[in-house]
């Protein structure tokens, strides 16, 4: 395997992944009130599911436009590139295919609660538990990629800081 094409340590690619939930709160908490403004909703709950499918639809265009480029904003700060199984830039078909099987670090906790009336404590360690246990499996991957990268035909790379180029004198 080139050097190129080697995958990023697990603690980088974690520390991306929660640099990542921080932007991505300031992009939902704008299209949530971008959301409520246009709906008119007076209260949390009008429009809910509404809400829901909008902001699906807002995370998928933000994944899916920073795939096809390569880096997400967490991404660049932390250099990691998504690219292809062969290093290559993704089509934004598999940019999208990236973002739907992404939700296998939320869908297995989000069933499992779905029928219990779980306190925040237990939500928190269920939530956390099940990303811990994602996270590790990358460690059984032969590249030691995600496995949704893995089934997405994708994968995560260490991306190069770009050099300043030094000043003619």
């Amino acid at each position: 395997m080139t050097p190129e094409l080697t995958a990023p340590s697990l603690r980088r690619r974690m520390a991306c992944w929660l640099y990542e939930g921080l932007l991505l709160f300031g992009v939902l908490f704008i299209s949530g009130y971008l959301f409520s403004t246009l709906s008119q909703s007076r209260h949390a709950l009008d429009n809910r599911h509404g809400l829901q499918a909008f902001l699906f639809l807002v995370v998928g265009i933000y994944f899916t436009w920073f795939g096809q480029k390569g880096q997400t904003l967490a991404m660049k700060t932390w250099h990691i590139r998504v690219v292809d199984v062969h290093g290559q830039a993704l089509t934004q078909k598999r940019a999208f295919v990236r973002y739907l099987l992404s939700w296998i670090w939320f869908i297995p906790p989000l069933a499992i609660l779905a029928p219990y009336a779980l306190t925040g404590g237990e939500t928190a360690v269920l939530f956390l538990g099940w990303v811990a246990v994602w996270a590790l499996l990358s460690r059984f991957h032969p590249q030691r990629q995600y496995w949704h990268d893995a089934l997405a035909g994708t994968r995560l790379v260490n991306a190069a800081p770009i050099k300043p180029s030094e000043p003619k004198t």
